[in-house]
């Protein structure tokens, strides 16, 4: 076991070679290795499965063990300071390990076929394997300064993949926002980093929590100031895991290929943040207020995510949001000090999640057929629906991804999700009722983009590209808004349905709540396509096999936190593979239960989000079924006198949730807008008034030049003789001044 632990800094090191022998190969052989670019897909999946195996084989040694295993050397050593790098093996670093891995290969082998036809598919595997090896050695680094270097790494390869099709304005503007918003948190870490090295003396974790601690019980610290590096480090946690309010950039990283979203922002990177403040959590458990400040964190996250994600359109800015609800979840439960239930939702998260987002690009590779490339298009839920008949294997994985997260026993989400949610009543009973009814609309949503996306009738004979009928098809919107003003022109026109007597025709690019009257509660728009669609299609199995993979962690993951007698331990298996962490934090091991309590607990949770999913399929399904339904809406839209108070709110929060909580706004109007204001002012002091001066004196000179060239008569005595007179008057009035 030693021998394995002595040969674990080969983790970060085994992807790398790949980015390396790319950028080699098309300096040296550009020809040969673009035309060989798909040979590059092996070695990436085969070096990350060796590094899988490895961190398979460490967690299995830890679950076993309850061991920790850390190894350092000297990087400079000098009389008064000394900075070293090393490596550390603990639950922690292998539950992490095991999530880059075994998501990663999933990705790559989704990827090969997914980029196939893109002209950077040698730089996607390039940034892909160079962000594996940022990432593991991100989860391995023993010390703090060692944290920052690849946590900076690791944004250099965010910037660069969600900014993968950088010719596509959108993708640049994204990958900028992702990169400015991270340098403030990113600022703030290492601020705390420094700090905490000028309070205690050392980078390293172990020596860090233990002197902080004793300089805490010896009341030999200032606490305000340690509050303050506390909040600074957390900063950077807050910017890499989408929190509020550094979690704007989060939405527009969808801009990037599909399958950096499933693994960069659903599985692996926006969970560093959360990784960082699991392993600072010693430091942050001793330090007054910060707890709550993480908890409040988490519990505005997870409510704002869940909001914003009832209105989107997109498919996968309607996951990011998800994302960021989820992982608001997770920050939660370590503000609670629930170590082991953050850790089990991080896994489990993990994996539906990554199923959710490969499943929506195996979705958008379908819809390409019928609206042609155009991610506004493609990925636009409003323009789905009725794929269930030709995407059947990739419905289903979804479908299973989607109860998960809702909650739904026996999938994986709910076995965590259940764990915070009861946690929560012991910590605040405001913060418990939040996470209950998030969980609710975290069920509602999901279902939602389940429904939009698969289910429904389309009313539609898809033809072939050599088929000469038209083709119309239907599709809904629940909350009233228009449509694009991007859609194509060829979708005519809107028919909006306000109840049976009136019926209006509008263009498709204009809003009709706009135009007063009555409002619709619901919108059904009717596009009639000139150019006849294709029939969808499922995608390859190269795509399908590891959505099939990820549908059985989906499954089956879960079971590792069930808390119930395992092999005569009273410790589930996450318990006891969490061991050195728990009891370095003196949290309490959680006791075994019985199936008539556990599910006492659970039921609420799960009538929440059977509840959830009702009223999304109310609302959604009786509309897709069939188009025979619409007397029943227009009966359930008239509401009488209390019509329009509802239609009010629903508007409002249709607003709120589509203008993403006016938040970018009020960003984009307070800060660029203040600073680049500020610019302007500090342009015009500088033309005006620094430049004004110089070319002022410059400009004085040369007039009083030319008077005086004129003044003069060429006699020596006058010159001396005015000399001495403007001397005189100027030593009088100096006097009287003074």
């Amino acid at each position: 076991m030693e021998q394995t632990y002595q040969y674990a800094w080969i983790l970060p090191l085994l992807p790398l070679p790949v980015p390396m022998l790319i950028g080699v190969g098309l300096l040296l052989f550009p020809t040969a290795t673009q035309n060989l670019h798909r040979m590059w897909a092996f070695p990436s999946i085969f070096l990350l499965s060796i590094v899988m195996i490895f961190s398979t084989n460490l967690s299995i040694q830890q679950i076993n063990s309850s061991s920790i295993y850390q190894y350092i050397w000297s990087w400079t050593l000098d009389n008064d300071f000394s900075l070293e790098f090393g490596y550390l093996i603990d639950p922690l670093t292998s539950i992490m390990s095991m999530l880059i891995t075994t998501v990663g290969i999933m990705v790559l082998i989704y990827s090969d076929n997914y980029m196939a036809h893109d002209q950077g598919y040698l730089r996607f595997f390039a940034y892909m394997s160079f962000f594996s090896t940022s990432m593991l050695g991100l989860v391995t680094s023993s010390n703090l300064i060692q944290i920052y270097i690849f946590w900076e790494l690791v944004g250099v390869c965010s910037y660069l993949l969600i900014g993968f099709w950088f010719t596509r304005p959108p993708a640049a503007n994204a990958c900028q926002k992702a990169f400015v918003t991270n340098r403030i948190g990113d600022f703030g870490l290492l601020l705390g980093i420094i700090g905490f090295y000028w309070i205690t003396g050392s980078f390293e974790f172990r020596d860090l929590f233990k002197i902080l601690h004793n300089l805490i019980y010896n009341n030999e610290v200032n606490f305000p100031f340690v509050t303050l590096c506390a909040v600074l480090l957390f900063a950077g946690a807050v910017a890499k895991s989408a929190q509020f309010p550094l979690h704007v950039w989060l939405p527009d990283a969808m801009e990037g290929p599909t399958p950096i979203s499933a693994l960069i922002h659903a599985a692996t990177m926006v969970a560093a943040g959360i990784f960082l403040v699991a392993r600072l959590l010693p430091l942050f458990i001793v330090i007054p207020h910060i707890m709550n400040l993480i908890s409040l964190i988490g519990i505005i996250t997870l409510l704002l995510g869940a909001t914003l994600a009832l209105a989107q359109k997109d498919i996968k800015r309607g996951l990011a949001y998800s994302t960021m609800s989820q992982l608001g979840y997770m920050m939660l439960a370590l503000g609670m000090g629930s170590y082991r239930s953050a850790l089990f939702h991080l896994i489990t998260h993990a994996y539906s999640k990554a199923l959710l987002f490969l499943g929506s690009g195996s979705v958008i590779h379908s819809m390409e057929t019928l609206v042609g490339y155009s991610p506004d298009k493609s990925q636009n839920m409003v323009l789905m629906g009725g794929l269930t008949k030709h995407v059947r294997i990739t419905k289903t994985s979804f479908l299973l991804g989607t109860l998960s997260l809702c909650g739904i026993p026996p999938l994986a989400c709910f076995w965590s999700k259940d764990e915070i949610l009861n946690d929560s009543w012991l910590y605040s009973p405001i913060f418990a009722i939040i996470a209950w009814a998030t969980a609710g609309l975290t069920a509602f949503y999901m279902f939602r983009i389940y429904l939009l996306t698969f289910e429904g009738h389309l009313n539609v004979n898809f033809q072939n590209y050599s088929g000469n009928k038209n083709t119309s098809f239907y599709s809904v919107f629940l909350w009233g808004k228009g449509c694009s003003k991007r859609i194509n022109n060829n979708f005519r026109l809107l028919r909006i349905h306000n109840n049976e007597s009136s019926k209006k025709t509008y263009r498709s690019d204009e809003n009709p709540r706009k135009r007063g009257g009555g409002q619709p509660f619901i919108n059904i728009f009717h596009f009639d396509n000139q150019k006849p669609f294709s029939y969808p299609y499922e995608s390859d199995n190269t795509m399908l096999f590891p959505l099939l993979l990820l549908v059985l962690f989906t499954l089956f993951v879960g079971y590792l936190g069930i808390p119930f007698n395992q092999k005569g331990t009273d410790l589930d298996i996450l318990s006891r593979w969490l061991a050195p962490s728990i009891n370095l934090l003196h949290e309490k091991s959680k006791d075994s239960t019985g199936w008539y309590q556990f599910w006492k607990d659970a039921i609420f949770s799960v009538s929440i989000a059977y509840f959830g999913i009702f009223l999304a399929s109310f609302l959604y399904k009786p509309i897709y079924s069939s188009f025979q339904n619409l007397d029943l809406i227009n009966s359930f839209v008239k509401l009488g006198p209390k019509r329009k108070r509802w239609d009010k709110i629903l508007n409002a929060l249709y607003e709120w949730s589509y203008n993403r909580a006016y938040i970018d706004a009020f960003y984009t109007t307070s800060f660029a807008g203040g600073i680049r204001k500020l610019a302007e002012l500090t342009s015009f002091f500088d033309r005006r008034v620094i430049d004004g001066i110089t070319n002022g004196v410059g400009v004085m000179s040369f007039f009083v030049g030319e008077g005086i060239k004129y003044v003069g008569g060429g006699r020596i005595s006058s010159y001396l003789f005015l000399y001495f007179f403007c001397v005189s008057i100027f030593l009088l009035v100096s006097y009287f001044i003074l």
